[in-house]
């Protein structure tokens, strides 16, 4: 199924099947149309030698020096030549290709006066699979992601590298086995290209994707951890809930409750205690707060996929070319940073879970540290620290990278986002609570086997849906009776949450909000 763009009606959906799964990329008429109708009145324009920023004229500071119609090629080349100066290792290509992409619809919406085979070319990279090598260090997000966007903007010249069939070769090279010529920039064109914010939105749609998944594991993770705590459920109450009106916390309480039906463990009102530790009773204040923030930023998101962020912004039909701003990343950069902290709570309070598991003195007379050979064996008790270390490094990386600003181009860009620092770390973050949410249910299903084991209860007093999930897991991973390269088992719990097959499973059993 071919994806067509407009600029106008792109899908997250659309931007994960392109970036993750190949999804072939089409331009549509009406695009064609109005791209070809900006690029028109570009021309003309050039033609009578008016002062227009970037077309007529030099960049950022050197936007007073005139540039005439004989320099024009030569000025967009060297903008995007001078620009590339990104630094470090390169961008995974699924960041790769969802900035080409969301750089294509941008371009397609007719507001910037790029000729429609330059747009059509960079298409064509996304279908035949070339991605420029995109190094992740040196935007400001503040004239957009300027060094990152010409990095891709050189491949499409045929310069630098490219990744291809799984390769790195010089970009010509891979162009030539597509049978795509490189492009000879016109007037306009390289500013149509490296103005923008699509880096950072690149690689925050693709986190923000990740992140709504983690929502559901953790639900799952709480649940486990609650069976394995005998958890009082009388807490998740719709009405409670309800009365507060915050509509993240709503749906986790009713995924908590549909996750547990059936259960034995877990009960309304359990006799030995009158209310559990906030870690399992606030559960739905914590996450549901999180749902929210994610959802907050699913909006703005979906905006800015289909927003035009280049500068200056072409009018054809008002005959009127505007210098703006709406290149600077700073709605991006605010939401990547509430997006961070969001992801960074559901691993903070999935630690705390882990912890109540793992030490005696919490875990309602589990084994300590989930061994039946303490003092031979440590069982769990360097799982916490694992799980503590990267909750502590996500706090770090949480810092809001919008807060900061250093002022560029001899002090005309005197404010920036840092909005593509924001996406980064949030990509950081989420690595850290897909691992520590992993060691909760890692953590979980062991408690579960020992209670077991000591003839508590049984696996069958699980709820239908914490069985099946517990029973996916046992199928990749064995429960710990001797002491094991506890290392190895962390990672498959790593890899099942990020390769989606555990929620995959856990959601055939049950329809998780």
């Amino acid at each position: 199924m071919t994806i067509k763009i407009n600029g106008r009606d792109l899908t997250l959906d659309q931007v994960i099947k392109v970036s993750r799964y190949g999804e072939k990329v089409e331009l549509s008429d009406e695009a064609k149309v109005n791209v070809k109708k900006a690029r028109k009145y570009i021309e003309d324009k050039l033609e009578s030698e008016e002062v227009i920023y970037g077309l007529t004229t030099g960049f950022g500071k050197f936007s007073n020096v005139f540039i005439s119609k004989e320099e024009t090629a030569d000025l967009q080349k060297n903008l995007i030549m001078s620009h590339t100066c990104t630094m470090g290792e390169g961008y995974e290509e699924k960041y790769v290709r969802a900035a080409m992409l969301l750089r294509c619809n941008a371009l397609a919406r007719g507001n910037s006066g790029i000729r429609l085979e330059t747009l059509q070319t960079l298409i064509d990279m996304i279908n035949a699979g070339i991605h420029p090598v995109v190094p992740e260090k040196g935007s400001l997000g503040a004239s957009g992601d300027l060094a990152p966007l010409s990095q891709i903007a050189l491949g499409l010249i045929g310069m630098g590298k490219v990744t291809y069939k799984g390769e790195v070769c010089d970009a010509s090279e891979a162009m030539k086995k597509e049978g795509i010529e490189p492009v000879q920039l016109a007037a306009k064109e390289g500013l149509a290209l490296n103005n923008g914010t699509q880096m950072m939105t690149a690689v925050g749609a693709n986190v923000l994707w990740d992140a709504i998944q983690l929502t559901k594991i953790a639900d799952v993770a709480a649940a486990m951890t609650m069976e394995a705590l005998h958890g009082i459920t009388k807490a998740f109450d719709h009405k409670i809930h309800v009365l507060r009106g915050h509509q993240g916390q709503i749906d986790c309480a009713d995924n908590l409750l549909k996750i547990l039906d059936g259960s034995e463990n877990t009960k309304r009102v359990q006799e030995t205690k009158v209310q559990d530790p906030y870690s399992l009773r606030c559960v739905p204040q914590v996450h549901g707060a999180s749902r929210d923030s994610l959802s907050y930023v699913y909006d703005v998101v979906s905006r800015e996929i289909n927003a035009v962020t280049d500068n200056p912004i072409v009018f054809p039909d008002e005959d009127e070319v505007i210098s703006g701003g709406n290149f600077h990343g700073q709605p991006m950069a605010l939401a990547f940073d509430f997006m961070k902290i969001a992801i960074a709570e559901y691993a903070n309070i999935s630690e705390r879970r882990s912890e109540r598991m793992i030490n005696p003195a919490l875990s309602e007379n589990l084994p300590g540290f989930l061994t039946k050979h303490g003092g031979v064996c440590s069982g769990f008790m360097i799982a916490q620290y694992a799980a503590a270390s990267m909750v502590s490094e996500s706090k770090v990386y949480a810092h809001p990278a919008s807060v900061d600003s250093i002022p560029s181009s001899g002090n005309q860009e005197d404010h920036v986002s840092m909005g593509t620092t924001s996406a980064r770390t949030a990509a950081l973050i989420l690595d850290n609570s897909q691992k520590v949410l992993g060691i909760e249910l890692m953590t979980a299903a062991q408690a579960i086997w020992l209670r077991n084991e000591i003839g508590e209860h049984t696996i069958e007093q699980l709820s239908p849906v914490t069985k099946a999930a517990y029973e996916f897991i046992r199928k990749k991973s064995d429960p710990v009776d001797q002491d094991i390269i506890m290392h190895d088992e962390l990672v498959k719990f790593d890899e099942m949450i990020k390769d989606g097959s555990f929620l995959k499973h856990v959601e055939q059993v049950v329809n998780l909000k």
